[in-house]
This record gives structure tokens, sequence and C-alpha cells, in this order.
């Protein structure tokens, strides 16, 4: 164990959601003190950066709730119960944007929010994209977004995509595309 390594002492659910359960634990800091740790109980997500036929990539346009704004993002979604990433990647891309992919490529994996989650993204590329039918859930609206790397990429340097999934997803792309060439 690290000398940095927080112990907890006790642990209470406070709030089960359909999404998320959130907890109050108590811990034993590493030098013996006791504090408290609110933190979410989340069970995963894959984002998938998508190249369509044209070669441009397919964001989508949503309604976030909590910032309470529209957001330009990457298609994204929760992992079921026992899913597998990639599955759920082409699921999600089949719902939001209408396509699965033939080749789907793992390029990380991140902690979108460590200060109070335990949320772990899976983040793919998703090309040679095949057309399906568009399914989104019935609580989803989100228009799609297709646009070329380069207006996506300075579309994260003026600040208009802010949303920090997508952000990395650009910039993996981008490094992808500028290291082939």
């Amino acid at each position: 164990m690290s000398k940095l390594t927080e112990k907890k002492v006790s642990s209470e659910k406070i709030f089960s959601g359909k999404l998320i359960d959130l907890y109050l634990d108590q811990v034993e800091l590493p030098n013996g003190n006791i504090s408290t740790r609110e933190w979410v109980d989340h069970p995963g997500a894959v984002c998938v950066v998508p190249v369509l036929p044209s070669q441009e990539i397919c964001l989508i346009r949503q309604y976030r709730y909590g910032p309470g704004q529209e957001f330009i993002e990457i298609p994204a979604g929760k992992l079921d119960k026992g899913e597998l990433p990639a599955d759920c990647a082409n699921r999600e891309l089949a719902e939001e944007i209408g396509y699965t992919a033939n080749k789907l490529t793992l390029l990380t994996q991140i902690h979108p929010a460590i200060g109070f989650s335990n949320e772990v993204m899976w983040m793919y590329l998703g090309e040679e994209l095949i057309k399906t039918d568009r399914k989104l859930d019935e609580d989803e609206f989100l228009d799609l977004c297709p646009t070329t790397l380069e207006n996506a990429f300075q579309w994260v340097l003026s600040g208009k995509i802010s949303d920090v999934k997508t952000i990395i997803g650009i910039f993996w792309l981008n490094r992808l595309v500028h290291e082939f060439r």
C-alpha cells in the first residue's frame, strides 16, 4: 500500500439512482486522521470518434441538463451490466448516429471525474462505418454535426468544444492523422 493511500473505515449509500449511486465514506488518512469522502459509483462508459465514409467525423450536439446548455460531443454512453466496451461502442454508434463500425480501435482509457467518481471511460476510433437505423433512446434528443477534423480541432482550440472526452478524442485523432502523413 502506498504512503498516500486512504483506508475506508465505513461506507453509507446515501442515494441510489438509475445511473449512479452516491456514497458517503469515512476514511483513515495516511497520517492516521479520519475524514469523509463523497463519491459516485458509476458503471463505466464508452465514447467513439466515428469517421464517416466522407472522412468527416460525426459529432453530435445535445443539451446537457447539469450545466444547462448544449454541447458538441463525440457519441458516448453508459455500459450496460455485463456489456463489453466494444459492444457498447457499436450500440451507441447505432443509437446516436445510425452507424456501426467494422473497425474499432481502442485509443485510450480515461477517468473523467477522479475527484468524485470511479467512472472509467473507454475511448475508441470507429472506422469503416456501416449505415444502420438510428435508434435514439426515448428521452434522448440530439442533432448530428458532421465536420472535418480540422474544423473540430479549431472548435476545441476556440472553446466551442469544451467537453473533455471530445477534446481528448479529437486530439487523439489529430495525432494519429498527422503521425501517418
